[in-house]
């Protein structure tokens, strides 16, 4: 009995020294603990994101059914924003952490700044098409008349300040590869408590603030997470981090920068496989009409809140093996992942079970509209029978590029997604008419290959001789 209390009092004692962002070195000690240490900030950073997700629909389902499907349609083009600054935020996390392990701060620093360039001038252009060309971005989704008319000002806003995205995403990559994974996690905390507090605002109106409708949440999206991106930058130039930047250091590093972008290509090729993938599928849903996308879009919306978590897991295994391979200890790496794997597949398992048993339930929260209910629920179901493969495969993923070695995922990616996926997804949806679960089963069976496909590469062990 005295036992349990002191590890529940160590517990304790290890969560606040997560929370806290004390320093911490994860190549030697307790791997369990190591594990415990960043994970926890991560986790709590990627919940904080997700329960702005559901508060976000959650206003937006009281202003229209269209509404809903706007922010579907536009979430699944912004996502190829998402794949690039995902790509570039894995080379990040990679050659930071590699650094990091080798004790070369200054390394890690440099990194740091042709990141935050390269992450600058991508943006840019995006804000240009998605400024100029919203309206054409909704058509091109198969968004009906009424649903562009009322939509596009959602899609111009978030498009258009899409700098904020890519930069919140960067630089909080950085603090993961340096092992501040609390700095990150105060970021997406005020990020998001900015967001939840401006969402009703703007969407309703407050005061001199007219109501926007769904394009006051992107307004208030785009200034949290633009005051969210000023606080990272406060981090990095006065150095309350390891990584430093100073005004001496912001100039063009053409070597390291290229470095950065070798490194990204697989990570960026990864994603826009697999963001494309979810393109083409919310364009196959919306051949089902607005109340079937939008039963779609909240599913989707709440199994996030679920993800994040998971994610976050996968973040801090990413982390671990970069470190430990820059620190010579590749054994260490594979164990790190082992243990994540696990921990994360046990709580996808739990999740599952929730899921399976009270998905309408669940969806009722967001809305009463009874096909928006059925197809949400029949969504939330049978995505969720996959979990425990999902929770085990995004670990191993990750692990890959942590170590560097972006290029594989990027292979299994394309045969499980493009290959497989998508094929599957039109004909048992649109040929042999089963409809919207034909898609659903599509995402959960590619889902499940990914994690075994990874977990069989990953024993080889090739990727811990990637040199980044």
């Amino acid at each position: 009995m005295q036992s349990n209390k002191m590890s529940l009092k160590q517990l304790f004692k290890y969560f606040k020294l997560a929370v806290s962002g004390k320093d911490q070195e994860f190549t030697s000690g307790s791997i369990r603990k190591a594990v415990f240490m960043l994970s926890i900030p991560m986790i709590l950073e990627m919940l904080m994101e997700s329960i702005f997700a559901l508060v976000d629909i959650m206003y937006v389902s009281q202003v229209s059914v269209n509404a809903v499907a706007t922010i579907g349609l536009t979430e699944s083009v912004i996502t190829l924003v998402y794949a690039v600054a995902i790509g570039l935020s894995m080379a990040a996390t990679a050659v930071v952490a590699r650094r990091v392990g080798e004790k070369d701060l200054k390394g890690a620093s440099n990194a740091a700044v042709q990141v935050i360039f390269l992450g600058v001038f991508v943006a840019a252009i995006i804000s240009v098409i998605g400024i100029i060309y919203p309206k054409e971005i909704l058509g091109l989704m198969g968004a009906e008349p009424d649903l562009i008319a009322e939509g596009y000002g959602y899609t111009q806003v978030l498009m258009g300040g899409n700098i904020t995205i890519m930069l919140l995403f960067l630089i909080n990559a950085i603090f993961r590869g340096a092992g501040d994974a609390s700095v990150a996690m105060w970021t997406l905390i005020l990020s998001n408590g900015l967001n939840i507090i401006l969402d009703p605002i703007f969407i309703f109106g407050f005061g001199p603030v007219p109501a926007f409708g769904v394009e006051g949440a992107a307004i208030a999206t785009t200034i949290g997470r633009g005051t969210a991106v000023l606080f990272q930058l406060a981090i990095l130039f006065y150095g309350y981090s390891r990584i430093k930047v100073g005004v001496k250091d912001l100039v063009l590093r053409v070597g390291v920068m290229l470095n950065l972008i070798r490194v990204s290509l697989g990570g960026i090729g990864q994603f826009l496989i697999g963001t494309s993938s979810w393109v083409f599928l919310m364009r196959i849903m919306s051949e089902f009409g607005s109340e079937v996308l939008a039963g779609y879009t909240i599913a989707i919306r709440v199994m996030m809140f679920t993800l994040m978590p998971a994610w976050g897991m996968s973040n801090a295994a990413a982390t671990l093996v970069g470190q430990n391979l820059g620190a010579k200890k590749p054994e260490r790496a594979e164990q790190s992942v082992w243990k994540t794997g696990k921990y994360s597949a046990i709580f996808m398992g739990l999740v599952s079970i929730i899921y399976l048993v009270f998905a309408p339930q669940i969806i009722i929260l967001f809305t009463t509209t009874p096909n928006v209910v059925k197809y949400g629920s029949l969504c939330l179901r049978i995505i969720a029978a996959g979990y425990v493969f999902y929770g085990y495969g995004m670990v191993v993923i990750n692990a890959f590029n942590g170590a560097g070695d972006t290029k594989t995922p990027t292979y299994i990616n394309f045969v499980c997604f493009w290959l497989l996926q998508l094929p599957f997804a039109y004909v048992m949806a649109i040929t042999l008419d089963f409809g919207p679960s034909g898609v659903f089963w599509a995402i959960t069976l590619a889902e499940v290959l990914i994690a075994i496909v990874a977990i069989i590469w990953f024993k080889k062990g090739h990727w811990k001789r990637v040199e980044v």
